[in-house]
């Protein structure tokens, strides 16, 4: 067995340009739709897809909305990303977080949640507070807690279309 650390240190990061769109939308396909099938419908993968993942979209919340994506890779190859935006004066939020299904369980999401703070600490060297969305009925809650987030609060939140997000908001400080 690869020790996680060693393993770990197989994936290096950059950060994605508007370039990087088309392949940040490519990612998207191939881990969304397989994370949130037992969760969500169809009609609803759907629509956030296209909210979420649609290029133009994502060059949007790269320009207008404050979204950082990072990009993890092993050797040339991406294996997941990560996005944060700041959300107040000392609170950030981590917007997305998705492996490839080929590197899930390889560390990749520690690796990339542990970057997502770096970069958070780069930009803002104070204290601050890093929160974020998951849907109740996500596996990943589990990863979230591991990495020290601790449930804050929950809500229904209307996206559009007649759909909700039905999440746990889970912070950390850092």
């Amino acid at each position: 067995m690869i020790n996680p650390k060693i393993r770990e240190s197989m994936f290096t990061i950059r950060k994605a340009t508007t370039d990087d769109c088309a392949l940040i939308h490519r990612l998207a396909q191939q881990v969304f739709p397989a994370t949130y099938r037992e969760i969500l419908t169809p009609e609803q993968i759907d629509y956030m897809m296209e909210w979420m993942y649609a290029e133009k979209n994502i060059r949007k919340q790269m320009e207008k909305e404050g979204h950082v994506y990072l990009l993890a890779y092993e050797e040339c190859e991406a294996a997941g990303y990560v996005s944060v935006r700041p959300d107040g004066e000392d609170l950030f939020h981590l917007e997305k977080i998705y492996v490839l299904p080929y590197f899930q369980g390889a560390h990749c999401g520690s690796f990339l949640f542990r970057e997502a703070i770096r970069y958070i600490k780069d930009i803002h060297p104070g204290p601050c507070q890093m929160e974020l969305n998951v849907n109740r009925h996500n596996k990943a809650l589990h990863f979230y807690e591991h990495m020290g987030m601790k449930k804050v609060r929950e809500g229904d939140f209307p996206i559009g279309n007649g759909f909700y997000m039905n999440d746990y908001i889970m912070g950390i400080s850092i």
